[in-house]
């Protein structure tokens, strides 16, 4: 590969020359030091030779080396943010989808290359030793993975930034995939426990649920509150290090844990009641954190919902005011040092629970309080569907949170006071601006009102909510609004996921500068012209593919040609995602195959992943459509090849990194509208796959970086047609299957016995009126297809189309998203270690 000097120079040269340059003095002397401490470390643990351990324990072995390289900057970090009074973030998430820490960990300090160097000389494989590690199950899509992202970004940009969320003994399931259909078995990532957490009971806090909670009057005419039997639940933080890239930066990720307080194990001269009753108390505790997301289709799983938000939201503000009063800072400035963020509805509640503690605990005046909490608190919103906005039941809710609920009540009824001045005698307007509202409380409403910024994901969907979901709240408040595209750590997704295509990078562009700062990969736009460039970048993308397919062989037992089009859809199984759109196409294909003989494509693999939720019955079916499809096709040795289909169990980090290196196409098909950013479509774009998508989402920003449709491929409707046909219920399902041969065909396939019964998903569309348009867009999805084997049969400009997608790629990384909270929303700044 030519460098940026030499246009031209070969990457091979460029390796070569790198293998045979001698080590440096610095790299043998911290070389030297992590194999004494390997094994030290190694025998302090286990107390045998380091050929008699297991390949867990090597893992355990090497992560807890590479902790002793953490700590001392950790305790550094957390020294200098107290000492300099730094502004601190703290961003509140349900998820934290981490994936495997040992790598990304490794990168971070710049220790990978000496560690893989000192397990060489031991006969030890670094490779096989990354897996070894669990997926933390700590999330389970986007929502938690843009968190993931974010705290690393914030350690990699030396902002003062922390994580706060719940340590979940099980995440939200493992998927097999038995007979076709998805089966659930628990996910118990922490049977050989976490390497990276410690266990800070000194730190705990107490959560308080149920009792009953009052106002007094006292003698003198004042107000106390009184909270009569209240259940405590003790709440005990986990940390885990977040380790920033070449910087001396540690930040935190708290993992609050339910557990039984110490002295509760004492049962003492208790009679059997007592004894029972304790049992019970024990048995509510544990459930708390035992699992990610417990089943919302009963009331006690929605109440359980609502139980794990509030511990970790109490336990999380609680855990900040006590460590900055600590500090010896005035608590009247305190939304001037801290800044809580809350990452979709779930801690909206922390709104509420501020306010709490800073009238009842800390004695401030309501007004006072008011104006820290809004000063303190930010919300991003991930939803335009207002079905999916968090609400909960005023009944549940006031019984399970009695003072928060007075908390809320409060704050309604002042804030609506304000709205009848601004809107006097439109009730209307006042009930679409109530917090609660037809007997529930509404979260979404509540972070709203009790923040100083809200923001969108994507430009298309800031838009959405401004026009369209939030509409009154805007035209109330338009300044807090606004957009935070989304992003994903380059350091994770293409350095570490894709080192081939990463050194490619350095040796063309001459210079890793886009290491630390991802915008620099547009010096690749000079490049994607460059013949011998492009043919390096097919034989990365070769490699990955042949990885994939090796990876598909070992674990679905099924043949793919590497040198087919590789066209995935990893994400969350939903409707509106319609990987039922993708697989009746491939059904269409199949079809003309089978009836057609002038029809002819390139050989294609279409690859599936992700999980839908247990309860999500439509969801589930459409995963057992895609298995049935796959049996057939992947087995008619008439069609030559031309067609696979692989659905990959239990996707997750660890696989993505396997997977989004290898697409040739990337499959955003949401209804346009429906989907507010996505990460996944970021990933690919890095990896240098083409975007096949609606206008929706962050697809809207990578059509415009990659510079129009030429590197990418458009199809169906656009978001404003789509909330026209919402607004005017002129859709009609019937009319497409009555009026399109091809799509009746396919749907008549789902009952007529070609694939099994699959009325379920027929109803779906035809009864259920399609309500994601899935039939409307059929042709322009097919021809869309067509478009992108046209596209690769011309290797030359499909591979410029991957180089420029790679080049273009660097503003959504999520070092850009960080710098826009941090400066915008935030006013935090990079904290300097030495």
């Amino acid at each position: 590969m030519r460098k940026n000097t030499a246009k031209g120079e070969c990457l091979d040269l460029a390796r070569e020359k790198k293998q045979k340059s001698p080590k440096n003095k610095e790299f043998e002397k911290l070389k030297e030091g992590l194999k004494n401490r390997f094994v030290n470390t190694a025998h302090i643990m286990w107390g045998r030779d380091l050929n008699e351990l297991t390949p867990t324990e090597i893992y355990q072995t090497v992560a807890a080396t590479a902790k002793q390289y953490i700590s001392d900057n950790w305790i550094k970090t957390n020294r200098t943010y107290g000492e300099r009074e730094e502004k601190q973030v703290y961003y509140f998430s349900i998820e934290f989808l981490m994936g495997r820490l040992l790598k990304a960990n490794l990168i971070n300090l710049g220790i990978e290359e000496a560690v893989k160097e000192v397990l060489d000389d031991f006969d030890l494989d670094l490779l096989k030793t990354y897996e070894e590690e669990p997926d933390a199950g700590l999330g389970n899509g986007g929502l938690g993975r843009l968190a993931a992202c974010f705290i690393d970004s914030m350690a990699a940009h030396r902002l003062p930034g922390h994580g706060c969320s719940i340590r979940y003994q099980y995440g939200l399931f493992e998927q097999k995939i038995i007979d076709g259909n998805q089966v659930e078995i628990p996910d118990n990532w922490l049977r050989d426990g976490f390497a990276w957490e410690y266990r800070k009971p000194d730190k705990a806090v107490d959560v308080k649920f149920n009792g009953h909670a009052y106002m007094k009057e006292m003698e003198d005419g004042s107000l106390k509150l009184v909270y009569e039997n209240p259940m405590t639940v003790m709440a005990v933080p986990y940390d885990v290090p977040i380790v920033g890239y070449h910087n001396n930066t540690v930040n935190t990720l708290r993992l609050w844990n339910a557990e039984v307080n110490r002295d509760f194990s004492d049962y003492g001269m208790l009679t059997q009641e007592q004894m029972r009753q304790k049992n019970e108390y024990r048995l509510f505790v544990e459930s708390i954190t035992r699992y990610l997301y417990p089943d919302d289709s009963t009331y006690d799983g929605r109440r359980m919902r609502l139980i794990q938000e509030y511990f970790m939201t109490s336990a999380g503000v609680q855990s900040i005011v006590r460590h900055y009063k600590k500090t010896g800072m005035d608590i009247h400035d305190f939304g001037q040092k801290i800044a809580i963020h809350i990452n979709d509805t779930h801690p909206a509640v922390a709104v509420a629970e501020l306010m709490r503690i800073l009238v009842d605990e800390e004695g401030l005046e309501w007004n006072e309080a008011w104006v820290i909490t809004r000063s303190t608190i930010a919300y991003t919103n991930h939803t335009i569907m207002p079905e999916a906005l968090e609400k909960w039941p005023v009944d549940m809710f006031r019984t399970l949170l009695p003072r928060v609920y007075m908390i809320i009540d409060e704050i309604n009824r002042r804030h609506l006071e304000e709205v009848r001045e601004r809107y006097p005698q439109d009730e209307g307007k006042v009930r679409a601006l109530s917090i609660i509202e037809d007997g529930m409380v509404h979260m979404a409403r509540l972070a709203i009102v009790g923040c100083h910024s809200v923001n969108g994901v994507a430009k298309i969907h800031s838009d959405i909510l401004k026009t369209t979901t939030l509409r009154d709240f805007c035209e109330y408040n338009p300044k807090m609004f606004n957009n935070k595209t989304n992003g994903i750590t380059h350091r994770r997704w293409l350095m570490g996921a894709n080192p081939e295509l990463a050194n490619l990078i350095d040796a063309t562009i001459g210079s890793r500068r886009w290491h630390r700062h991802p915008e620099q990969l547009d010096l690749l736009n000079d490049y994607v012209d460059d013949k011998p460039f492009l043919a390096e970048l097919g034989k990365v993308k070769r490699l990955r593919k042949v990885a994939l397919a090796e990876y598909i062989k070992e674990h679905n037992h099924i043949e793919v040609d590497p040198d087919s089009i590789f066209d995935i859809q990893v994400k969350r199984i939903h409707s509106y995602k319609r990987q039922l759109m993708n697989i009746l196409h491939i059904m269409y294909q199949y079809n003309k195959l089978k009836t057609d003989k002038s029809y002819d494509m390139l050989p294609t693999t279409y690859i599936f992943g992700g999980k839908a939720a247990p309860g999500y019955y439509i969801a589930k079916e459409t995963i057992r459509l895609i298995n049935a499809v796959a049996a057939k096709v992947n087995n008619d040795a008439s069609i030559k090849g031309k067609i696979k289909i692989v659905f990959i169990e239990n996707f997750g980090v660890s696989i993505g990194e396997i997977v989004y290196p290898a697409a040739d196409v990337s499959e955003q098909i949401s209804t346009a509208s429906k989907e507010a950013s996505g990460t996944g479509n970021m990933k690919f774009m890095m990896n240098g796959a083409i975007t096949l998508g609606t206008l929706d989402g962050a697809n809207v920003e990578i059509r415009e970086a990659v510079g129009g449709d030429e590197h990418c491929v458009i199809f169906g409707l656009r978001a404003e047609e789509v909330l026209t046909y919402y607004a005017t219920g002129t859709y009609s399902a019937w009319d497409e299957y009555n009026t399109n041969p091809q799509v009746r065909l396919v749907v008549n396939q789902l009952v007529d016995g070609s694939y099994g019964d699959f009325h379920s998903l027929y109803d779906y569309l035809l009864h259920a009126n399609d309500e994601f348009f899935i039939l409307k867009d059929f042709n322009a999805y097919a021809e869309a297809h067509e478009e992108i084997m046209r596209r690769y049969k011309d290797k030359y400009n499909w591979l410029k189309s991957s180089a420029m997608n790679i080049a273009n790629s660097g503003c959504f990384s999520s070092d850009r998203t960080i710098d826009e909270y941090a400066n915008e929303i935030w006013q935090v700044k990079p904290v300097m270690m030495s």
